[in-house]
């Protein structure tokens, strides 16, 4: 029979994992505690969490929450979970794993849909939400300057023109005033 711990433990991660709108399990073997605690105030910062527990009790819970788990989990392992952007979380992930080298991702679910160990690095190489917005503003946008530049010419070739014939009559006068 289960102990209450490790029943609270499943209870606690199944109703992370409902909550989250992605996952990445990955392997943290060699992380010190220091390293551990900055990694997780970086996942915070961008609106995820980080657990560490038991593989089996992390395969319960995904069972109870209907994910399909490809292989079973082997040696250490934490869960990033992602609540308010489904890649800010694993980006900070990724980020952190260059610079450290760990952790390194087994699997990672995005809606429900499992991912290898290289979607997950994928998805952690697109441009944040706030990057497509601005790309995406930018694209809509140049076709409107394109637009004002090509309207405004006619005036501006008109000023220029105008501007040649002052300086033109000015010059004139001068030399007729010599």
């Amino acid at each position: 029979m289960p102990s209450q711990k490790n029943l609270t433990i499943v209870k606690l991660l199944s109703e992370k994992l409902a909550l989250a709108k992605s996952i990445v399990l990955a392997d943290y073997r060699g992380l010190s505690v220091n390293q551990q605690r900055k990694l997780r105030n970086q996942v915070k910062a961008v609106g995820g969490e980080l657990i560490v527990a038991k593989n089996s009790l992390i395969s319960l819970a995904l069972k109870a929450q209907k994910y399909v788990l490809p292989a079973g989990l082997q040696g250490p392992t934490l869960v990033l979970f992602a609540y308010e952007d489904e890649i800010a979380p694993i980006k900070a992930l990724a980020e952190f794993a260059k610079t450290n080298e760990l952790p390194k991702a087994k699997i990672g679910f995005l809606a429900k849909e499992p991912l290898t160990a290289e979607q997950v690095n994928q998805l952690a190489a697109l441009p944040t939400r706030i990057e497509l917005i601005a790309q995406t503003v930018s694209t809509l946008k140049s076709p409107l300057s394109g637009l004002v530049n090509v309207l405004s010419g006619n005036f501006r070739k008109l000023v220029y023109a105008l501007s040649a014939i002052a300086s033109a009559t000015a010059d004139r006068k001068a030399v007729k005033s010599k």
